[in-house]
């Protein structure tokens, strides 16, 4: 038996060094190519373009969300505007109420409801398309603030590159500074964003398109087989398909599109939930066409699988950990892969200290501070993602779990009071259990002088006891009194 173990172990550790590395690798793509330059080609044209705000159960930020749209800095005769409405609260007759106000105003912009929610966001955008009269349609989720430039700083690309499909914009971040869970946020997606798209896009690799705060041409929609609601990550599949059809994708840091980013715990989960069964859901509906597509340079395919795959890094976590307890425990002598580990760790450090010093030159490395925040983060959530991508591959399941958005701006906001808040959930649980287990390991590890799986022991304890805790915070009743999980980091 003690053999299986070590198999697994082994396995899990060595593919985590193959994630691990590949980020450091992607940091050097990074470096490499990071100061090109991406000039706006001048305007010689106003096309028409569509924007499109599909919503379900905004009643907090819809207003927030239309009136961006509307300041955009856009031909009037030459701009739709598309509430893509599937809400089944008060969010449609405030959202109407405010579609009325502009096009009272001038404004081509018109709500637009479903019978059902078929095919979910996917769903939306598709009928929206029917309706579309826009050679370029921009998408933006309701819990973004489009800048009122945005269109002329993304369309003139499209106007010079007859081959372009689509143009995604760098997420910004409207309450970075709300809380520490926030803080981490930030720096996840600005390396993902800073790092990883930059380096993709430069280097000639598939990436995708984020969802939101992009633009597409209507005609790389279209030929590359629509957006297909059969996985979570619409995105991702239609990203994937129209990059494999020939068409070129851009993407621009410097194009800054702010949203609000998830205050609670659940929230958070939630959208990571969705992230990780979405691109699971890719890789196996497309990860064949990948490998085996003719003509494709082997790095880029390759880097396409480990792109589509990241989300195995979850359950590659919770083996290593569940196979290293017992093998430790039985005095098994096993390979001492985790330490090769400890070199691909340095990647992640790397990215976000590099998205960090390119974004914030004056305090970049006290931003940098909440990398432990984030490590544990990254860790702890491993759980749950790991349940959605085993229901990815089991194929169980498919309803779009939207991540709540309680308009939270400033530190004095709060977001537990509201009707989007959700409640705490089964797998708060199973954190707790980890959290013991990795514990236990940590005991045996110490008992053995096995010190160097101390430090991954410790941090998979404190990880998913930090997780759990504050899934179990955060599901609290609302009290006035109490603040969010609100400590700083000292400076």
């Amino acid at each position: 038996m003690s053999w299986v173990l070590v198999l697994i172990y082994s396995l899990a550790a060595l593919g985590l060094t193959v994630y691990g590395l590949n980020i450091l690798l992607t940091a050097g793509l990074y470096w490499k190519k990071k100061d090109e330059a991406i000039e706006t080609p001048a305007l010689t044209q106003v096309p028409r373009v569509t924007v499109q705000l599909p919503i379900y159960n905004e009643l907090y930020v819809v207003e927030r969300l239309i009136d961006a749209a509307a300041a955009l800095d856009w031909q009037r005769d030459q701009l739709q505007i598309q509430v893509l409405d599937d809400s089944d609260d008060e969010t449609t007759p405030i959202a109407q109420a405010r579609v009325d106000y502009y096009r009272k105003r001038g404004i081509d912009m018109a709500l637009y409801r479903r019978n059902d929610r078929a095919g979910f966001k996917a769903g939306a955008l598709a009928a929206g398309l029917a309706r579309a009269t826009g050679e370029y349609l921009a998408i933006f989720d309701a819990d973004f603030v489009p800048p009122i430039d945005f269109l002329k700083k993304t369309i003139p690309h499209f106007l010079s590159q007859p081959n372009l499909g689509l143009v995604q914009t760098r997420w910004g971040h409207l309450n970075t500074t709300y809380s520490p869970l926030t803080r981490a946020e930030a720096l996840a997606l600005d390396g993902h964003f800073v790092v990883e798209q930059t380096a993709r896009s430069r280097n000639g690799l598939f990436f995708n398109f984020n969802g939101t705060a992009g633009v597409w041409r209507r005609a790389c929609i279209e030929q590359s087989g629509g957006w297909q609601g059969d996985t979570l990550s619409e995105d991702l599949d239609l990203s994937y398909r129209a990059q494999m059809g020939g068409w070129k994708f851009l993407f621009l840091p410097d194009v800054v599109s702010p949203a609000e980013l998830p205050p609670q715990i659940h929230a958070y989960k939630r959208q990571q939930f969705r992230w990780a069964k979405g691109s699971t859901q890719v890789l196996i509906k497309l990860g064949a066409r990948v490998l085996t597509m003719p003509g494709l340079a082997p790095f880029k395919r390759i880097e396409g699988l480990l792109h589509l795959s990241g989300y195995l890094m979850n359950p590659l976590m919770l083996l290593a950990l569940l196979a290293l307890v017992p093998l430790m425990a039985l005095d098994t002598q096993f390979p001492d892969v985790m330490i090769y580990f400890s070199f691909a760790m340095l990647g992640p450090v790397v990215m976000y200290a590099l998205a960090q010093r390119a974004l914030y030159h004056a305090d970049w490395s006290l931003r940098l501070r909440y990398f432990v925040v984030l490590l544990l983060l990254g860790t702890g959530i491993a759980m749950n993602n790991s349940i959605a991508v085993l229901a990815a591959i089991t194929r169980r399941g498919n309803t779009f779990r939207r991540t709540p958005k309680f308009s939270v701006e400033r530190e004095n906001d709060s977001w537990n009071s509201k009707r989007y808040a959700l409640p705490m959930s089964w797998e708060v649980i199973g954190e707790g259990a980890l959290s013991v287990y990795a514990f236990i390991g940590v005991v045996i590890a110490w008992q053995h002088h096995l010190y160097w799986t101390l430090p991954y022991l410790i941090l998979y304890s404190a990880s998913f006891a930090f997780v759990g805790s504050l899934s179990l915070w955060h599901a609290r009743p609302a009290r006035s009194e109490i603040s969010d999980f609100k400590f700083q980091i000292a400076d």
